[in-house]
């Protein structure tokens, strides 16, 4: 039966933590992304490989089925269940197990069941008349990242993932939030023998902007103001998400000084028409080369507020 190294698919080993998985994980997609690696069927197969790893080890419960069970982790209830069955007695053949799985149409599943029961059984059965059947299994939950800019996540749009070689077209609303994660149902792993298919789960990573700090909805930066204006007052012009706009510079500003524009903030998550706020800090600017009639005009000051 063939197995599949999710640590090793990781470069971890079987004592990393739940840290390492995530570390481990986030550097290869990033490497394997296929945004990152346009047309290279190599790099989008280990992408696939790296996130059914990651979906199996950053779980407790699904990493602790894997490491008992191997590729066969996802059947690991059933198997419990017919061990518990087996040492009270139970008659597999008889029909008293009613366990969800399935050995008559996957070779892989019936040498697993063989070599832990030794042989004891060779297909799926029901309580209910004894009758034998095949049992259809949920298919396996999907992870994968996906990277956007500030910017980007400013408005709702629609992207295409492609996802186990599939293209799925999806809507971000506006205003998600950095490692936020959403779940598409029905686009994970496909079932098996007729279940349902799995889900995918999509993790968001929003990169900082060069400008614009967002703490939740609200949005900040640093707008630069001469020392003469701080000084004697007047406007200064501003970036804000959206344009441009001037600000009033009250007389004798100072350093640090922190003005609030409301509702010029980042939009909030699924609620239209809805913002946080922009708050703005002055940087007053000394200025560093002078000329001798304005050390002069300095010096003049100086000396009459003195």
């Amino acid at each position: 039966m063939a197995y599949i190294d999710y640590y090793g698919i990781l470069g971890l080993n079987k004592d990393a933590s739940a840290d390492d998985v995530k570390k481990a994980y986030r550097k290869l997609a990033r490497k394997y992304h296929p945004d990152l690696n346009p047309n290279n069927e190599d790099a989008h197969r280990k992408f696939q490989e790296i996130n059914e790893a990651n979906e199996v080890l950053s779980d407790p419960e699904k990493r602790k089925k894997y490491d008992e069970y191997g590729e066969n982790w996802k059947h690991a209830d059933q198997f419990e269940e017919a061990r518990r069955q087996q040492q009270s007695g139970g008659n597999f053949g008889g029909g008293h197990f009613s366990g969800g799985f399935s050995t008559g149409d996957s070779g892989e599943f019936s040498d697993f069941f063989e070599n832990l029961f030794g042989g004891g059984g060779s297909g799926s059965y029901s309580s209910f008349g004894g009758g034998r059947k095949t049992s259809g299994y949920r298919g396996q939950d999907l992870n994968a990242e996906m990277h956007l800019s500030l910017r980007d996540v400013a408005e709702t749009h629609k992207r295409m993932l492609e996802v186990n070689g599939k293209k799925i077209r999806i809507t971000i609303p506006a205003g998600i939030a950095n490692e936020q994660v959403i779940k598409l149902s029905g686009h994970g792993g496909p079932g098996i023998n007729g279940g349902p298919a799995g889900d995918l789960y999509i993790t968001f990573i929003i990169a900082e902007d060069p400008i614009f700090k967002r703490v939740v909805n609200d949005l900040y930066a640093t707008a630069n103001v001469d020392l003469y204006t701080a000084v004697l007052g007047g406007e200064t012009t501003i970036n804000t998400f959206d344009g441009k706009a001037k600000l009033t510079v009250k007389p004798g500003t100072q350093n640090g000084t922190k003005v609030r524009l409301k509702g010029k903030g980042f939009p909030v998550y699924k609620k239209d028409g809805e913002f946080g706020d922009l708050f703005v800090t002055f940087n007053i600017q000394i200025p560093d080369k002078l000329t001798d009639k304005q050390k002069n005009l300095f010096q003049e000051l100086r000396n009459t507020s003195n």
